[in-house]
């Protein structure tokens, strides 16, 4: 478990959301990840949810990037945002990613 949060600490550790409108968030990768099927590059994206398809426009070059995702409804709202990672072959690995303030769970 510590070593999930240095990961995530470390990694990403600029690895931000703020909620944008009803289903898009800014995210920023302090590194290269995996995030479903798809590898970003560091940078700052655009994720936008429609129904089980999430899409990353890097902001500097426009490029977006889709891959297939769960959503997921909890019981009761996520007090804070939470990505949880993993690493294969050195590479940070998005696994989900809970929305503070929601109940959405969104899984890759």
């Amino acid at each position: 478990m510590k070593l999930k949060s240095m990961l995530m600490a470390g990694v990403l550790a600029t690895f931000c959301l703020s909620l944008a409108s009803a289903n898009s968030y800014d995210i920023t990768f302090a590194s290269a990840s995996q995030v479903g099927k798809v590898q970003l590059k560091a940078g700052e994206y655009r994720m936008s949810v429609s129904g089980s398809k999430a899409t990353f426009t890097n902001v500097e070059t426009l490029k977006t990037y889709t891959t297939d995702v769960k959503v997921v409804n909890s019981d009761t709202k996520f007090t804070e945002t939470k990505v949880d990672t993993s690493t294969d072959a050195g590479t940070p690995v998005v696994k989900d990613i809970e929305i503070g303030g929601s109940k959405m769970k969104i899984d890759f």
